[in-house]
């Protein structure tokens, strides 16, 4: 297993726990951290999985928001919390990671197997979808800018 998909699976559980337990400011570093010393210890990157976390938690309303336009025929209500976090990292590769670091395709990929591995192939399935509408929105954003 990379290191990468490592952290990301770090960063899922703890974003999972901080979520569960009503989102509370600082919690999310305690909790990180508590879970990078349980199960990283093998991780070569721990400035990846920091960063990663930092910026789903600071850009956290920006996120939902992107998962509310892109899921109109389900309510984002409805969404369970894995799925949400999931989308929420992925979203959070898509509009704000280098991409010549982490490519668009990887982040996506990324977010399957993670559905895949912690949920089920039809949670991977709706979470495709949604990244694939996702791409298509950051794609159409990114072309306007230069027209």
């Amino acid at each position: 297993m990379s290191t990468r998909h490592l952290c990301r699976i770090i960063v899922l559980q703890s974003l999972y726990e901080w979520s569960f337990w009503g989102q509370p400011a600082e919690k999310w570093k305690e909790i990180f951290y508590k879970n990078l010393k349980e199960f990283g210890n093998d991780i070569d990157e721990v400035d990846f999985a920091e960063k990663l976390i930092k910026g789903v938690v600071e850009n956290i309303n920006f996120l939902d928001e992107i998962i509310k336009r892109n899921t109109k025929h389900w309510p984002y209500e409805q969404i369970p919390l894995l799925e949400k976090n999931i989308l929420r990292i992925a979203i959070y590769e898509i509009y704000f990671q280098n991409h010549n670091e982490v490519p668009l395709k990887v982040s996506i990929n990324e977010a399957i197997i993670l559905a895949k591995s912690f949920i089920s192939d039809i949670s991977a399935k709706f979470i495709n979808g949604v990244l694939g509408s996702v791409y298509e929105e950051y794609v159409n954003s990114k072309e306007s800018i230069k027209s």
